[in-house]
């Protein structure tokens, strides 16, 4: 083969293997779910759309745990109805929250939901005026503790118990979105409802990490991000008393956690938290409970929790904003 012959060979070579190689395909998809918006990318050679699957997904978890739909499983519970039998999205919630809860010693409490909605932050009329004893009344039925799954079935010791998987929830439908496209194979995506995040693998089309940004503690509602970050097979869920909260007729702001042990909003500087974990149901519910716990609390609690990586956003006596990442949470900005 002279040398010509040699070079046209090499190309034809070069093009048949530029040929059969699979062209890749950033798939998105966006929508609406559980009172936000919802976005999920992941990789393929080909195009899919997989919206159906999407909506059933939503429609069965809703119709688990929604506390805005009259007939769901947990809204019937809370009504009283005595023979609901619960899906197995209900019970591993409830599982989750159970374990979460003995953890904080009571500072993650799904069970606090009559407070929200006393407090008209949940989907209930709310309460103009709460004095101590009206607090003291409602408190009687919070605690997790007084609420037990046997037999698929939930059991409370106070009727008036109302659950609340809120704070959760949302962590863990993003999970169940990681899990179905975990089932078809996928290896590279990135699956976000409401701000709570699941990164696997890389975005392979651009041969880059995910990468996210950390919403800054804005309380005029607007969005911005002042850190990014990338997910490396991890999940990421923040709490923030900017996005939710109440001003009373003194112009006092009050946000939408409550003091499961006072029955009031939190009065603290931490203006938000960020945690990375393993799953994003559980990133979500430690989010939550480190806002209730506060700064000092959350550090000590963290000494023996080095699985979770986590960013406070805080106010210090000045009320100058500072931050502080715990645990190997990236720093870069």
């Amino acid at each position: 083969m002279n040398k010509i012959k040699k070079i046209l060979f090499i190309l034809f070579i070069g093009l048949v293997s530029c040929k059969n190689e699979p062209q890749l395909h950033l798939n998105y998809a966006n929508g609406e779910a559980f009172g936000t918006t919802f976005s999920i990318q992941f990789i393929d050679t080909k195009q899919v759309d997989y919206s159906k699957s999407y909506d059933s997904i939503i429609t069965v978890i809703n119709k688990s745990m929604s506390t805005y739909i009259a007939d769901s499983d947990i809204s019937r519970i809370n009504a009283g109805d005595t023979t609901v039998t619960v899906d197995d999205h209900f019970k591993k919630v409830m599982t989750a929250s159970k374990q979460i809860y003995h953890e904080t010693e009571g500072a993650f409490d799904p069970t606090v939901g009559i407070l929200v909605n006393a407090w008209d932050f949940g989907p209930e009329g709310k309460i103009i005026s709460l004095d101590s004893l009206k607090i003291d009344s409602l408190l009687v039925s919070v605690g997790l503790d007084k609420v037990v799954l046997k037999d698929n079935s939930i059991i409370k010791s106070n009727p008036k118990t109302f659950i609340d998987f809120n704070a959760l929830a949302k962590g863990y439908a993003v999970d169940v979105f990681a899990g179905f496209l975990e089932q078809k194979g996928y290896k590279n995506y990135l699956v976000e409802i409401g701000g709570e995040i699941v990164g696997k693998g890389t975005n392979v089309v651009k041969e880059k990490p995910w990468r996210i940004g950390v919403e800054d503690p804005n309380f005029d509602g607007t969005q911005s991000y002042s850190k990014i970050i990338e997910l490396h097979n991890e999940a990421m869920a923040t709490s923030g008393g900017y996005r939710k909260y109440k001003t009373n007729e003194n112009g006092e702001r009050y946000i939408h956690i409550l003091n499961p042990k006072t029955g009031y909003p939190l009065k603290s500087n931490l203006l938000a938290v960020s945690v990375i974990a393993n799953t994003c149901m559980e990133a979500d519910a430690y989010a939550t409970a480190f806002m209730t716990m506060g700064l000092d609390r959350s550090k000590e609690f963290l000494k023996s929790h080095p699985e979770l990586k986590v960013y406070f956003m805080y106010q210090d006596a000045n009320k100058e904003l500072k931050t502080l990442s715990i645990n190997g949470f990236p720093t870069d900005e």
